[in-house]
């Protein structure tokens, strides 16, 4: 099957400092991983670990240093500002941060409608965004003359979903999108991706540090760490018999539900993220309670383990060496 969205060595490197003494930190190191349509796939990970960078390259934000960013048959490779074609739509974090305190919210429904000529007349273009924001659980009439500060969060992360989903995209990137909304209705969000996925065929690039909810999404995950691609696989498989001692530690980090067990994670920020990208040999050396010496000099292979691509010198001699995309 022919994969919807696919990145092949994706990278993207950055400067800082001066001319004289720069420190080149490359924040996406040569990602890859394909996802089908109707096909969840997860980048997760802490603040700080790339994924946000490979979405924003993704939707055109950021230039890619190298690699290739392929859509939907393979006729067309990244350019700029791609997300405002048809063909990919994206929910960000904050939703209040997506409108204009100062103007309606039904205006910016409009506004796509009209962009992309989806209707020919006004009738036909409030039944068209009654249908979207339906499809979200809400209606054209709860919206229509109301300005942001009416809403809730949940509310407005749901009319953010249903403008996206005018043009019907193909793929639809959320990026951290329930991380601002209270508890309450952070599964009802997290249901409403599940049933596009089911009824709309739609494939979601689903970008959290929340390991619950993308376990609970299914599908395919990456966990990175500092721009690498330290584990992917099924994500039931990845998450609950994790290789990588990263995701390892990530999963100890989920507090139980009884309340009369103690949080035991071993998780600590040892070093700050620039001296962690800059490291040598494999970037999580330096929290790694499983760390060998060539893990300080050499990066590892991403090698093959049970259906799992696992980047760790551990696994080198138990597995196929997964090659890069040439």
């Amino acid at each position: 099957m022919q994969p919807i969205l696919e990145t092949r060595n994706l990278t993207k490197v950055f400067h800082r400092g001066s001319l004289l003494a720069r420190d080149r930190i490359v924040a996406v190191d040569n990602v890859t991983f394909s996802m089908q349509r109707g096909e969840v796939f997860t980048l997760a990970g802490e603040s700080g670990c790339g994924k946000t960078t490979t979405a924003r390259m993704i939707l055109g934000f950021e230039q890619p240093t190298s690699g290739e960013i392929i859509y939907g048959k393979g006729e067309e490779r990244w350019h700029p500002r791609v997300w405002f074609s048809q063909r990919i739509q994206a929910v960000f974090q904050n939703p209040f941060e997506t409108f204009n305190p100062l103007r309606k919210v039904e205006g910016y429904l409009f506004e796509t409608v009209n962009h992309y000529k989806l209707a020919s007349s006004k009738a036909e273009a409030e039944e068209l965004i009654n249908s979207k924001l339906e499809a979200v659980g809400l209606s054209y009439g709860e919206v229509a003359g109301r300005y942001p500060s009416e809403f809730s969060g949940g509310q407005l992360q749901r009319i953010s979903i249903a403008r996206s989903l005018l043009v019907d995209p193909s793929v639809l990137i959320a990026d951290e999108p329930v991380s601002m909304v209270d508890a309450s209705i952070r599964m009802s969000i997290v249901n409403l991706f599940r049933r596009l996925r089911d009824e709309l065929d739609m494939g979601i690039l689903y970008i959290t540090h929340d390991l619950a909810t993308a376990y609970y999404l299914g599908g395919q995950i990456a966990i990175m760490f500092r721009g690498n691609t330290m584990e992917m696989g099924p994500v039931q498989e990845v998450l609950t018999n994790p290789r990588h001692p990263y995701t390892q530690l990530l999963r100890e980090s989920i507090p139980e539900a009884d309340p009369e067990k103690k949080w035991r994670g071993r998780i600590s920020i040892a070093e700050t993220e620039q001296e962690e990208y800059l490291r040598e040999g494999c970037k999580f050396a330096g929290r790694c309670p499983q760390v060998m010496e060539i893990c300080k000099k050499q990066v590892p292979e991403l090698v093959d383990v049970d259906g799992v691509q696992v980047k760790c010198h551990l696994y080198v001699d138990r597995g196929s060496v997964h090659e890069e995309v040439s």
